[in-house]
């Protein structure tokens, strides 16, 4: 790998663009001196956190020695510094979406709350009392989840052990997601088929397929197959903070959510007639030259709401509302698990699907009439 050196320092700018600290530390296992290395998005960046290994490593042996960094106690590692670590981890090994909302997570949420703290503090009383009440749930959880996957790299990297934190009880509610009523549908699919343009078409693509909106955006003529009437989902979109920005957002095009997430469709006749009808030479099939902005589908998808006179809601609810009428409809968990790209079944029954008050009403109905004629056949 390529290096560029900073004079004067062992700070280096990798060919990937971050930058790398070394510092020599004494490995217990080989018996000699080894460097370890930092990384970084700056260099004022490497060299805090340098600073920081450097001071550990003099406290912990006296001047001048060294200590393997994996004889450090929980007591003497800053939570910083090993979020940090784990950050740069993610960086290196997970897809660049999940480095940024990680990312986000920790600066808009943690960092701050947790300065000065050493991972021995990181204990369920101490981050109740550090996080404010005003989070959300969703908030909370992904902050939680978080901070247990920093608390474990740090105990496999200082061979610690270290206990996961217990979520709040509000954590494990799972409430029903929104849906469009049968009524609002209506109104809507009529509103679709009325003078269906590209964006109505992409709206009712979503209320037959269950893509996501990422997904409908970075979706190309290539990944329809007209003669087996097939659309397969081989790539998403999404805003993502540009490189040292904290305001200034860029639209990517990469691989899908997971490895489940990358999956092929059916088509119904109904998608296939409007996929014909729109069919044209350009790349991709919303954004012709280049993928559709999200928020331009958004924007479209609001106006056809106003149009047909329904609340006002966000995009993602039309894949709630596929999800839910092909549970009503009779599809078996696991094809729409599949459908929807899950990667397990627990998912779609705990977080998309749930039974309408109408089902619900039909099942007390079916009820009463099997117990009437239970009646009837008594008399």
């Amino acid at each position: 790998m390529i290096f560029m050196a900073r004079h004067g320092e062992n700070i280096r700018k990798r060919k990937d663009g971050r930058w790398e600290g070394r510092y020599p530390v004494y490995s217990m296992e080989k018996k000699k001196q080894v460097y370890c290395s930092v990384y970084g998005r700056t260099y004022d960046d490497v060299r805090e956190k340098l600073t920081i290994k450097k001071n550990l490593l003099k406290n912990h042996t006296g001047a001048g020695e060294t200590v393997h960094e994996k004889t450090c106690s929980a007591k003497e590692v800053l939570f910083t510094q090993a979020a940090r670590d784990w950050l740069a981890q993610i960086m290196e090994k997970r897809k660049l979406s999940t480095y940024v909302k990680y990312s986000l997570i920790y600066q808009n949420h943690i960092e701050s709350n947790f300065q000065g703290a050493v991972l021995s503090e990181i204990t369920n009383p101490f981050v109740k009392e550090k996080l404010p009440d005003s989070l959300s749930d969703s908030v909370r959880k992904s902050v939680y989840c978080v901070l247990n996957q920093i608390l474990k790299a740090a105990a496999a990297r200082y061979s610690l052990k270290m206990d996961p934190l217990r979520k709040p009880d509000s954590e494990m509610r799972c409430r029903p997601v929104k849906v469009f009523s049968k009524k609002e549908q209506k109104r809507i699919i009529s509103v679709l088929y009325r003078n269906t343009d590209l964006f109505k078409m992409a709206v009712l693509s979503v209320l037959f397929t269950g893509l996501r909106l990422g997904e409908l955006c970075a979706l190309k003529w290539t990944d329809i197959d007209f003669e087996n009437k097939i659309l397969t989902v081989n790539r998403t979109v999404q805003r993502l903070y540009a490189e040292g920005h904290r305001t200034k957002t860029i639209l990517m095009e990469m691989a899908p959510k997971s490895g489940h997430s990358r999956r092929e469709i059916p088509l119904s006749a109904a998608v296939l007639e409007l996929l014909i009808r729109f069919r044209s030479d350009k790349e991709y099939v919303f954004g012709g030259d280049k993928p559709m902005e999200p928020r331009t589908m958004q924007y479209h998808f609001k106006k056809i709401l106003k149009e047909a006179g329904v609340t006002d809601m966000n995009f993602h609810i039309l894949r709630h509302t596929f999800s839910t009428n092909c549970v009503e409809d009779g599809m078996d968990v696991k094809s729409l698990s599949e459908l929807l790209g899950h990667s397990n079944v627990q998912i779609t029954l705990n977080r998309y699907v749930h039974p309408s008050m109408e089902v619900k009403r039909r099942y007390m109905d079916s009820l009463s009439a099997f117990y009437g004629q239970i009646h009837g056949h008594a008399g």
